[in-house]
């Protein structure tokens, strides 16, 4: 059956037909669908008017229109049409006005366009069309309106538009177009329109623009022009609207703008605008619309702005005015959006502001406002959103505040208000959001609170209310939050709390509450991702009905609820990121209800074969990072709907029950890091929907059983640092899912099966410190998507497979590592082993580079005699001139010595394990360096430290390295030549992102020097100590930073074998590249040099960055860079170094008597000013990162975090939180709970 649009289409084709005499067409809206190619326009030649508009055709637009020779007025607008415009519309002479807006045509607007000389009107608007505006357009000499915007259009704004006089209307807005505004623009003496908003507009504006005296609307907003407004502006007397903002526009408001006697908007907000409100902005007798948002203006606001009689929105907001607040304000009787917020405003409220009856917003926070709230304020009958938080403000909260009948949003938080809270808060029927918060408010929380039933959000906390909470309070069925802690409140808990069905957000800490009240019938209580702290009251043992009890992700302490499943009802248990210590509760035993149970990353403890029971509904258990010890019970292959079961860093011993492969629907099994023993139970191949089997860091032997190939859907399998024995069993090729594979750290025998290579999934292969030998199998480089391959220390032998290479598919590997093997020949052409470093590659028995690399001869571990022999490494070879360099450098050195200096033992150190290097000239390399530097020139220099100074150095290939050139270091001021070798043996090993790369070292009598790669963004330090940098070193930069540090640290302590300590974690030593990623460099040189050198202690560290116990013993270990990182990160966040808050929090913290001013310290209040206060996720990652530095502070070595700890903490995933609840948050609260 044919739809009507379809019957529409043909009506129309069969009433053209044969109708030549037809002149005009006009069927817009007539519900036509369909393409115009089903017919021909030749029977149209007298057609004089087409207007297809506002239907449903599709398609591409004909060429055939072309021939429509006597066409006056085309209209194809608001369809579906699509493809290109065709060139032949150019042979419509005749045409005066083509509309083509709001279809999908794509393509470059055809040059051609601008032979149609009589056109009026051009609208291409909402389309997809890109390229430049073409030039030709400046010949329509009778274009009155000119429409491109919402398109992509790029490229500049041609100069030639300014041959169109008798234009009207130009918009240009919504395109990528660059550059200047042509001057050419102001010959547009005609213009009422111009609109070149939301594009990527630079410059100034012109002058030019003030000759446009017809000029109505002019919209630039949204580019990135710069420079002053133009005086010439105050020229356009018939301007009604201007729209400057979001550019980058500067210097003062001109005074000239109180010509503009017809301007009824105006907005400058969101520029670099400075200065004071010029005077004559009060002559604008037809502004309704001011706003000068976020620039940098100063002064008062003029009493002039008393004259707009016709304003209906004021914003001065996130400027620098200072001042009172004028008096005159209250003449503007029209005014309904008032927003002075986020200025240095002081003196009182002017009771005038009761004038503004119109007034439904009125923002005035974050000033300096003081006095008492105007009673006059009970006016304001329209008044919907009053916000007059974190100023000064002092007395009561006046009685008539409960007149304002329309209120939804009352936030008066953080004054200085007292007395108490009035009663007539409970006739504002429509309020949603009560903030009394921060303030002095005492007695007590009145019944009438109830009364609010739209209410939502009701924060008291941080006052000094008392007496009992209002059972009424259980009226308020749609809140959601209520935060009451930090009072004086009393009693019990009114049971009517239970009948709050909405509420998220619960906090009552830091009070005097007794009892929990009447809430014995309560089935489920969220209390997690919260910050609540402190014990769980006795009281939660009498919820006896709970199905739910969350309590995650807080700061709780003390022992679970004994009683917690004391009813038999509870399903879900979830007490996961606290400190509870303590067994688990032994109601849990028999709680055969239980579906999901997650203790995760407490300091529980307890025998788990006794505290566990038999739960037949269990789906979920966590119980890692715990303290829990015993064996597992075969009581959980009874577990039939388990599927997550998660023990792993526990001091669970004993062996695996082979019982375990009954629970046939589990999807992870993580065991890891325990004491467990025995082998490894077959039955575990029945786990056939097993995804993840993580069995590592424990004491299990035996071999592999064969039935692990049965885990078709297995993804993880790890088993690493064990004591495993026997071969890698072939049948593991039926893991056919696996990405990751590690058998690392266990004692492995006999070849790697070539039914590896099958694992066509794999990401990462880590067969590590085993004992397997033979060839490396050639299948393994069929696996197309594997990144990361360690096969070192074991003992194969012969070449590498040639199928390694990237010409034979493997060209996703990333990282590799083969060392401590009998490998021999050479590498596979393959980016990961031709840039691998030096110890991804040592002790083989003659490794010889990558063919494409080096045109010389190098082999990786052959002694041979008579050549100069240097332990060095190349992170990519693809810098080998640079290694040549540094190796040349050492070669001239030490042969213009005369003798081997003490670093001559490193060809000694490890025997075939070392680069060598001939047949270049020393003398020319090692000039080469000195030549970049001109001799060490101190206009090279980029830092000096206590030990050296660092240099740039740009080589003659282009390529630029850092020199860090030591003050002294002779032959004999070096302490210990094994431990200096040994310690540049270690910092040639480190392979991480976030440590900076050291190159290689040189030492000589005139020039010492270590070489490093060169970051171009500089040091931490100097980022912070840049007014003008550090506004792009944003909130998620310095999370990054962070993040990067973390990493770095944690795999220098707990990756590196021995662990590495740098020593000297501070600002100065943190390196960014031009991305703002974290390079830790200037490892510790300091022990190298005899003890008696005066630069002993300089090198311990840096002041202000070290922990405190080094000022009584010289034990340096990884809790010294620990505290450091705590002080780092905090300097990051605050943009300054901490010393003093650190200092004032130790201090007041530890006093009962000035506790309490520890606590009223905000994080808000620390941040680093110079940016925007962070928001959402950022805002979340900053508050958890605060809370990671105060822990790394702990005065006691042993209580602070290890690193590995801390990148674990900032890995976890938090729930979001309000910039309300952020507001709120004290330093004494994270430092005690960090």
């Amino acid at each position: 059956m044919m739809g009507p649009e379809a019957e529409a289409l043909l009506e129309w084709k069969a009433s053209l037909d044969n109708q030549s005499h037809i002149s005009h067409v006009n069927l817009p809206g007539a519900g036509l669908k369909g393409t115009l190619h089903t017919f021909s326009f030749s029977f149209l030649h007298s057609l004089v008017s087409l207007n297809l508009s506002d239907n449903l055709l599709y398609g591409t637009i004909p060429s055939q229109l072309g021939n429509l020779s006597k066409l006056i007025y085309l209209d194809l607008s608001t369809n579906q049409l699509s493809g290109r415009i065709p060139c032949e519309i150019s042979q419509l002479t005749s045409l005066r006005i083509l509309d083509l807006h709001e279809n999908y045509i794509t393509g470059s607007i055809p040059h051609q366009i601008g032979k149609l000389h009589l056109l009026n009107e051009l609208n291409l608007s909402s389309n997809s069309l890109t390229g430049s505006i073409p030039i030709a357009i400046g010949n329509l000499s009778n274009l009155i309106t000119l429409r491109l915007y919402d398109n992509k259009l790029s490229g500049s704004i041609p100069q030639e538009l300014g041959k169109l006089t008798p234009l009207a209307w130009l918009n240009l807005y919504e395109n990528n177009l660059s550059g200047l505004i042509p001057t050419s623009i102001g010959n547009l003496s005609n213009l009422s329109v111009l609109r070149l908003s939301n594009n990527t507009l630079s410059g100034p504006i012109p002058e030019e623009i003030g000759k446009l005296g017809f000029l109505s609307d002019l919209a630039l907003y949204m580019n990135n022009l710069s420079g002053p407004i133009p005086a010439s502006i105050g020229n356009l007397s018939n301007l009604s609207t201007l729209y400057l903002w979001e550019n980058n526009l500067c210097g003062s408001i001109p005074s000239s703008i109180g010509n503009l006697s017809n301007l009824a908007i105006l907005d400058l907000s969101d520029n670099k605008l400075s200065g004071s409100i010029c005077h004559e902005i009060g002559m604008l007798g037809s502004l309704a619309w001011l706003n000068l948002y976020k620039n940098n203006l100063s002064g008062i606001i003029p009493t002039s702005i008393g004259n707009l009689s016709n304003l209906s929105v004021l914003r001065l907001s996130n400027n620098t005015l200072s001042g009172p607040i004028p008096e005159e304000i209250g003449k503007l009787g029209f005014l309904s959006d008032l927003a002075l917020y986020m200025n240095n405003l002081s003196g009182p409220i002017p009771a005038s502001i009761g004038n503004l009856s119109n007034l439904s917003t009125l923002y005035l926070w974050e000033n300096n406002l003081c006095g008492s709230i105007p009673s006059s304020i009970g006016n304001l009958s329209n008044l919907a959103i009053l916000d007059l938080s974190d100023n000064k403000l002092s007395g009561s909260i006046c009685h008539e505040i409960g007149m304002l009948g329309s209120l939804a949003w009352l936030n008066l938080y953080k004054n200085n208000l007292s007395g108490i809270i009035p009663t007539s808060i409970g006739n504002l029927s429509n309020l949603s959001v009560l903030r009394l918060s921060n303030n002095t408010l005492s007695g007590p929380i009145p019944e009438e609170i109830g009364k609010l039933g739209f209410l939502s959000d009701l924060a008291l906390y941080m006052n000094n209310l008392s007496g009992p909470i209002p059972a009424s309070i259980g009226n308020l069925s749609n809140l959601s939050t209520l935060y009451l802690w930090e009072n004086n409140l009393c009693g019990s808990i009114p049971s009517s709390i239970g009948n709050l069905s909405n509420l998220a957000n619960l906090s009552l800490s830091e009070n005097k509450l007794s009892e929990i009240g009447k809430l014995k019938l309560i089935t489920v209580l969220g209390l997690s991702k919260n910050e609540l702290n402190g014990s769980i009251p006795f009281q939660f043992n009498n919820l006896t009905y709970l199905e739910v009890l969350t309590l995650s992700e807080n700061m709780l302490s003390g022992y679970l609820p004994q009683n917690v499943c004391y009813g038999g009802s509870l399903q879900n248990f979830s007490a996961s990121d606290n400190y509870f210590i303590g067994s688990i509760p032994k109601s849990l035993t028999n709680c055969t209800g239980l579906i999901r149970l997650n203790l995760l990353g407490n300091h529980l403890g307890g025998n788990i074969s006794e505290d566990l029971g038999i739960y037949p509904n269990l789906i979920y258990i966590d119980l890692r990072y715990n303290n829990f010890y015993g064996e597992l019970s075969q009581k959980w292959g009874k577990c039939q709907s388990l599927q997550s079961l998660k023990f792993s860093n526990n001091r669970i011993s004993g062996v695996i029950p082979s019982q375990l492969g009954g629970s046939i629907q589990l999807h992870l099994l993580d065991l890891s890091f325990n004491h467990i023993v025995g082998q490894i139970p077959k039955e575990l191949g029945s786990l056939t929907s097993l995804f993840l089997l993580n069995l590592g860091g424990n004491k299990l032997s035996g071999s592999i059983p064969l039935e692990i190939g049965m885990l078709s859907n297995l993804q993880y399998l790890i088993l690493s640092a064990n004591n495993l024995t026997g071969s890698i069993p072939k049948q593991i090729e039926g893991c056919s899912l696996l990405l990751n594979l590690s058998l690392s750290k266990n004692k492995l025998r006999g070849a790697i099966p070539s039914k590896i290579g099958n694992l066509n999934s794999l990401e990462m292969l880590d067969l590590s410190e085993n004992s397997l030998i033979g060839k490396i199998p050639p299948q393994l480089g069929d696996m197309q998507r594997l990144e990361t391959m360690n096969l070192s220390h074991n003992d194969l032998s012969s070449s590498i497979p040639s199928t390694f290479g990237e010409m034979s598919g493997m060209s996703s590997l990333i990282s590799v590592d083969i060392s401590y093997n009998r490998l021999e020949g050479p590498l596979p052409n393959n980016k990961a082993f031709c840039e691998a470093p030096f110890g991804a590659l040592r002790n083989n028995s003659g490794l010889k580079a990558c063919p494409s690399s080096i045109t010389r001869s190098k082999n990786y571990g052959e002694k041979r005699q008579n050549k100069v022999v240097i332990f060095f490494i190349v992170p990519i070879l693809g810098t080998m001139f640079l290694s040549l360099i540094v190796f040349g450098i050492l070669y001239h050195v030490l042969k213009g010595q005369g003798k081997w200096n003490k670093l001559n033992n490193l060809r000694e150190a490890q025997n075939g394990n070392t680069f060598e290097l001939w047949s270049y000239d020393g003398k020319m390399v090692y000039e080469s360096i000195i030549e970049a530097t001109e001799g060490f020139d101190s206009k090279h220099c980029v830092g000096v430290g206590g030990c050296g100074s660092v240099y740039k150095a740009e080589l003659q290939t282009g390529q630029v390295v850092a020199v860090k050139k030591f003050h002294s270091i002779q032959d004999n001021r070096i302490a210990n030549a094994k431990a200096f070798e040994n310690e540049i043996h270690a910092l040639l090993e480190i392979r991480h992102r976030n440590v900076v790369k050291l190159y290689g070292f040189c030492s000589h009598p005139r020039h010492s020097f270590l070489v490093y790669e060169f970051l171009e963004g500089g040091s931490l330090k100097e980022i912070l100590s840049n007014e003008k940098e550090v506004v792009n070193f944003e909130w998620v930069k310095r999370v990054n930073v962070v993040k990067g540090m973390v990493d770095a640290l944690s795999y220098m302590h707990h990756d590196c074998s021995p662990p590495i300590v740098h020593r000297d974690i501070s600002s100065k030593n943190i390196m960014l590249d031009l991305e703002y990623e974290a390079h830790i460099s200037d490892f510790g040189t300091a022990k190298f040099l005899n003890a008696d050198s005066l630069n002993w202690t300089s090198f311990a560290g840096t002041f202000g960055y070290t922990a405190p116990e080094l000022a009584y013993t010289m034990e340096v270990n990884e809790k010294c860079d620990v505290y450091s990182f705590g002080v780092l990160t905090l300097e990051i966040i605050m943009g300054k170094h901490p010393g003093d808050l650190i200092l004032f929090l130790s201090t007041s913290l530890s006093s009962s008597a000035t506790s309490s001013t520890a606590h009223n310290i905000l994080l808000k209040d620390i941040l680093d000013l110079r940016l925007e206060p962070p928001e959402n996720e950022v805002l979340l990652k900053v508050v958890s990162i605060v809370k990671l530095a105060f822990a790394c502070l702990a005065t006691n070595p042993k209580s602070r975090p290890a690193m590995q700890e801390v990148s674990r903490e900032i890995s976890v995933g938090r729930a979001p939180i309000s910039s309300e609840l952020f507001d709120m948050l004290t330093l004494g609260l994270l430092f005690n709970n960090g």
